[in-house]
């Protein structure tokens, strides 16, 4: 991956605009949070990327657009996270991982990839659910699920990866578990992930760049020192947001 480039996004939904005039940038090896308040349109910018919401403007990835993308090449270079599409169903862990290679079968016998079976092994043991393989996901714990649909996102071998609030209802054990996979990932190969987020510690700790969103627009853009200054998150939230972290800090002591 070289370069996902966003110009002047905006996106209109039955009448209202939701996003306008966001931009920004992101090479391999980055990490981009989406951080702001409720509403601000964090989760319609990941629809966009993830190619579920049209809108205006210029998306691209190396330099071409994800509008011009078939759903199986956008599939191939865009792993999105989402766990609600299996866990109502008795899959094993394998078969909700093995469905991460749907995008690179061929013909109604959906056979032509060579390198699926390598691709799941993998995805299991960086997930760390290789002894789980054979489990129906309706038996893991939410957090075990979490890792499972994060397996099925990195078992594509996408160049970019979606996160939105990946570590919702999560135990902290399970939290910074997930965390750290998708950081390893990153790094393993200059893989690039966008995250939508609420924790702004874990933007801080993780993330190499933020884009911090407020009433559909975007307020800042660019390294976590520069995006998340405490003007910044004051404007964006309306409150003291540093002094806030900084008093709920001192809990600990």
């Amino acid at each position: 991956m070289q370069t996902l480039e966003v110009w002047n996004l905006a996106v209109r939904r039955n009448g209202k605009t939701l996003l306008r005039d966001v931009s920004f940038s992101l090479g391999s090896g980055e990490w981009l949070a989406i951080v702001g308040p409720n509403g601000a349109g964090k989760s319609t910018l990941m629809k966009v990327l993830a190619g579920e919401w049209t809108y205006t403007g210029v998306v691209t990835l190396d330099g071409r657009s994800l509008n011009e993308m078939k759903p199986r090449e956008r599939a191939l270079v865009m792993g999105l996270m989402d766990q609600g599409s299996f866990s109502q169903f008795a899959f094993t862990v394998e078969e909700v991982v093995r469905m991460g290679r749907y995008p690179y079968r061929k013909g109604i016998f959906h056979t032509g990839d060579p390198d699926e079976d390598a691709a799941v092994e993998q995805a299991l043991a960086d997930t760390g659910l290789t002894g789980l393989r054979h489990r129906s996901v309706l038996t893991l714990s939410g957090g075990e699920q979490q890792r499972c649909a994060l397996a099925q996102a990195l078992c594509h071998q996408p160049q970019v990866l979606l996160l939105d609030e990946p570590v919702n209802h999560l135990d902290l054990n399970y939290q910074k578990e997930l965390y750290q996979i998708a950081d390893g990932w990153r790094k393993s190969a200059s893989h690039a992930v966008v995250t939508v987020l609420h924790d702004l510690s874990a933007a801080r700790r993780f993330a190499t760049k933020a884009l911090v969103l407020s009433g559909g627009k975007p307020l800042s853009f660019g390294s976590i020192k520069e995006s998340l200054t405490d003007d910044i998150l004051n404007t964006a939230w309306n409150m003291d947001v540093a002094g806030w972290m900084r008093e709920m800090g001192e809990a600990w002591r």
